[in-house]
């Protein structure tokens, strides 16, 4: 899996506006890094904001249970910063015990771990 559901960009499109959205960049200078439009910007950081404290939880119980030494992710300034590194945090845990999944982005992986659906409103 290469897409998020219902998403035209690569999940490594989606998941580097987060991760800039997490370290506190705003919607119009990250879109404009990515060349995308404001509006369809704004719509993933909104979706994730929405589900950022489930998205934590998922991915750090599945960093927690795939780890090989888990480390829980620090603390953030914000629930959102929370959940990004979450996601990172459980990607990092998967490749501590299967190492070929480094060969992949963060952002690959986790777009199968949670099915194509990280930005689904069902989702997890």
């Amino acid at each position: 899996m290469f897409a998020l559901v219902r998403r035209v960009d690569l999940a490594e499109v989606i998941g580097a506006a987060l991760v800039w959205k997490a370290s506190g960049a705003g919607a119009r200078s990250i879109a404009a890094w990515l060349g995308r439009p404001v509006d369809t910007v704004r719509g993933w950081l909104r979706r994730f904001e929405r589900r950022a404290e489930y998205v934590r939880v998922y991915f750090t119980r599945l960093l927690v249970d795939t780890g090989v030494d888990p480390v829980p992710p620090a603390l953030a300034a914000t629930s959102f910063a929370a959940a990004v590194s979450a996601v990172v945090g459980a990607w990092r845990a998967a490749v501590s015990r299967w190492p070929d999944i480094g060969k992949v982005s963060p952002w690959l992986a986790v777009t199968a771990f949670s099915g194509g659906r990280l930005l689904s409103p069902t989702w997890p």
